[in-house]
Order: structure tokens, then sequence, then C-alpha cells
């Protein structure tokens, strides 16, 4: 086993100040590590407000072992100055939607050091990113960076009146999730590491991360574009109506508790085979899930806290959910995991010539209903360095780094 342990007395930093951050952020600290936050203007004029006096964590925090952490997080430092957030840290936490990644790269990169372990919630090719980042700015510093297939956490930040509060309300814990370095060679030290990170401890004390086999594995079991684009695109006419013309509360709703249903399980299900066949294709794996895992309340999520058996019927209510959205179209899932996940997905089907139609059929809807058009602002293979590569090629850098330049 590799030994991490001089990650111990090294303080966090977490880039980012919304939801995940927040949690990660709080609940490293409640666990006793010194924590720095850091969020970039203009976002953190409201995202930090309030923080410096510390982070109230709280919630039903549900999962399988009943593992819960609860309190006021004092923060070490609080800062909107990259350099210094991460400057002498040993674990470094990226969480913030996939558009803050360049930004935040771009402070990151100047400010390694060797030793470095960067872990990326949730992934959504942020490693592939860095790594191409930092080789277009001639960084060579000794690092470990990888990703996650999801967040520890199902959270949301509470605002009132349009003010962003330092209070963060986590309704489930994840007890399993899977990780990756890039390359994988880091892997087991990537893996080794997050026993570190106090946003991981119910994971470390439950059933324990698992190893992708590349961070293109992470990136095809992150259930967010499976369960976000169906149940937001296939659902808008109850997430459209609700508080409408039901007489319910607008923001009491959730796709899991008001718009999951067997229809949308179908395709959520047929979307995931479409992600097998890719991943098949590519040569590099994917979480298994059974067919009969799709067709609850929870669908495929519930697993990540509760474990293979939990099933809440399509009769039954999902109260733990209500609240978490969305509440209309303009939201990261669709301006994230449209553009992102799926748009990334239907470009590999092109390459290694997997048929994609579900996946297309989530980036044709999503462009009509909100009038954007995903398919030119969409992630490309280039922009995450890997469009050129041909599958041998591709397979060395992801296992081994070893990283073949474009022609």
């Amino acid at each position: 086993m590799v030994d991490m342990s001089y990650l111990k007395d090294k303080p966090i930093a977490v880039l980012g100040a919304g939801a995940v951050a927040k949690a990660t952020a709080g609940d490293c600290a409640l666990a006793g590590a010194k924590v720095r936050i850091c969020d970039l203007e203009p976002f953190a004029k409201k995202t930090l407000f309030g923080v410096e006096k510390g982070i109230k964590f709280f919630g039903d925090q549900l999962n399988l072992h009943c593992f819960e952490r609860s309190g006021l997080a004092k923060m070490d430092m609080v800062t909107t100055d990259v350099a210094e957030a991460v400057k002498g840290a040993g674990l470094i936490i990226v969480a913030t939607p996939s558009l803050g990644h360049v930004p935040f790269f771009e402070k990151l990169i100047p400010a390694l050091e060797d030793g470095m372990v960067i872990h990326i919630f949730p992934d959504n090719f942020g490693s592939l990113l860095l790594r191409k980042m930092m080789r277009e700015a001639g960084c060579t510093k000794k690092v470990i960076i990888g990703g996650w297939s999801s967040a520890p956490y199902g959270c949301r930040v509470e605002i009132k009146g349009g003010v962003i509060l330092p209070k963060i309300r986590v309704y489930y814990r994840a007890i399993t999730l899977r990780g990756a370095a890039l390359p994988s060679v880091d892997q087991e030290a990537f893996l080794e590491s997050s026993k570190y990170l106090g946003c991981m401890d119910a994971v470390t004390t439950g059933e324990g991360a698992v190893g992708g086999s590349t961070v293109m594995d992470t990136g095809f079991s992150n259930v967010n574009p499976v369960l976000h684009c169906p149940g937001t695109i296939l659902g808008v006419a109850v997430m459209q109506n609700w508080g409408v013309i039901y007489g319910e509360n607008k923001f009491d709703y959730s796709i899991y508790s008001h718009a999951y249903c067997q229809g949308i399980s179908e395709v959520q299900y047929g979307f995931y085979k479409e992600e097998c066949a890719l991943a098949e294709a590519m040569g590099v794996g994917i979480q298994p899930y059974e067919k009969k895992h799709f067709f609850s309340r929870e669908n495929v999520l519930g697993q990540e806290y509760m474990g293979l058996d939990y099933e809440i019927p399509y009769d039954q209510q999902d109260y733990i959910q209500y609240g978490t959205g969305p509440f209309d179209l303009n939201n990261r899932y669709i301006t994230e995991d449209i553009p992102v996940g799926c748009h990334v997905y239907h470009l590999l089907g092109e390459k290694f010539g997997v048929k994609t139609p579900l996946v297309d059929s989530m980036i044709h809807l999503a462009c009509c209903m909100t009038g954007r058009d995903f398919w030119s602002t969409g992630y490309t293979l280039d922009y995450i360095g890997i469009g050129h590569m041909n599958k041998e090629e591709m397979l060395d850098y992801l296992h081994k780094g070893i990283y073949k330049p474009k022609a």
C-alpha cells in the first residue's frame, strides 16, 4: 500500500464555493482538518458571504451505515486568491461546475507544488482538461490528479430572498464512490489519499472507494447525464406545471419525487446501455448496474448511499429529495450534463463506431427546449486532449501517461 500519511497534517484547499464545495469544506473542517476555501470574483461576493464566520453543515445525511456529522465548521482561510489557498496544501478539492474548471485551473497550475493530490468532484473530464492545460503551460510538477464519478453527497445551499447563506443541507451521504487517476499508474496513491479527506469518511468507513479502470470509466459512471437529462427533459411538463396548476409549492419539486416513472426509467436504462457500448468499444470500464436498479424512485442513485437493495416503488414518495429541483431548464441538469456529458458521448460514438440515438435525442430536445445550440458549444474531444488519438494511443495515455502529441 502506498504511504500517503504526509498529507495528514497539511491543509486542505477547496476551490469553489457552491453546494458541493461548501459541503466538502465544512465536512473536512468538522473532521479536524485545516481547510481553506476559495472562490473567484464576480461570484465570491455572494458565495463567500458569511463563510469567514463558519459554514453550518446539517441535514438528514441518509446513508446505510448512519454516518453523520453536523455543526458549525470554521475555515482556516477564506480567500479569492487561488495561489494563497493552495500554498503548502497537500490535498486540493476542485468542486465547481465544469464551466468553472478552466478559470480555476489557469490560476492553480502556476501554484502547483510537488506532492499535491487533486480531487475533482465530480470529474466531468476535468482531470483530462487539467493535464492538457499543464502540458500547454509547460508545467512538470509531480502531482497526482484524479476525479470521481459523483460528489460525496446530495446537498443544497440555503438561499433566502436571493441571499446565499453559509448553510449547507446534506440530504444523503455516499457510502461508495468510483474514482480514477490520470494516469492510472497513480491510482493506488490517489485512492489512498482519499482516506485523508473528511468528506470521504462515510465512503472510507462504509463500502469503500472503487477504482475505475481509467478516468474515462469515471466519466461513463457519472450518474448525472443518465439521470438528469431524461428526467428533466421527459418530465418537463410536470416541472413547468408544478406550482402553477397543481396547487403545490414550486420549490418542493424534484425529478426524483415527482417526474420519474416507468417510461422515463426505460429511457434511462437505454441511455446507460449506450454508455456501456461506448465503454466496451473504447476498452475502458463503467459502473455495472442491472436493469432492475433503474426502476424505482431513486433509480441507480440510491445505490450510492443505501446499497444494492434500496428501492422506493413508484407509488411511494421520496421525501429526502423534496426541493432538489430542477425548477426550470436553465439548470446544470441541462446546461452542464448536455454539453459536457451527452455531447462527449456523442462524439465518442462517432469516433468508435457506436450508435447513440438516445443520447443524441437528449441533445436535440435540449437544444429545442432552451433555444441553445449545444451541438456547437459542447465539449469536444480535442478540448479534453484526446481527439487525435486512436484507441491504442488513448489507452497508453490513460493508463501510463504516455502522451502522443497531435501530428
